[in-house]
């Protein structure tokens, strides 16, 4: 309980809490423990199993990830894989890209960051009212 306390005295002032209110995920993209790759161009029928099987031959793979679409829960065509070492990573972009995986040619990069959009944009909800200075 004294350590909760102490973070919210911390955050007060506006300083960066302590890491263990930091979800893990973010503590590997900010240590750099692991890099994450985006595959892209991937066949339909390429599952989570298949695509860490078929990188894993270049290291060691944290999570692989086929993203899925919610409505038809078919693939959409991409997904990410993560590896232990920055290293593993960069052979296996290079070993990779432009490869056939199940019968689709494939291409990989580096992830890039995710960014929030739910916070500062709003949504449009039709035209806007108009405003008359009466």
């Amino acid at each position: 309980m004294a350590a909760i306390r102490k973070a919210m005295a911390i955050s007060s002032n506006r300083c960066v809490l302590p890491s263990v209110f930091t979800p893990p995920s973010r503590l590997i993209s900010f240590r750099g423990i692991a890099s994450k790759l985006f595959v892209g161009g991937l066949s339909f029928y390429t599952s989570d199993k298949g695509l860490s099987e078929a990188f894993s031959q270049y290291g060691q793979v944290v999570e692989a990830k086929v993203v899925m679409d919610r409505v038809s829960d078919k693939s959409k065509g991409f997904g990410f894989v993560t590896f232990a070492s920055e290293d593993e990573a960069h052979t296996a972009l290079t070993e990779m890209n432009g490869k056939s995986l199940n019968g689709r040619v494939i291409f990989v990069d580096y992830a890039k960051p995710t960014s929030n959009f739910r916070g500062g944009i709003p949504i449009a909800r039709g035209p806007p009212e108009e405003k008359t200075d009466e």
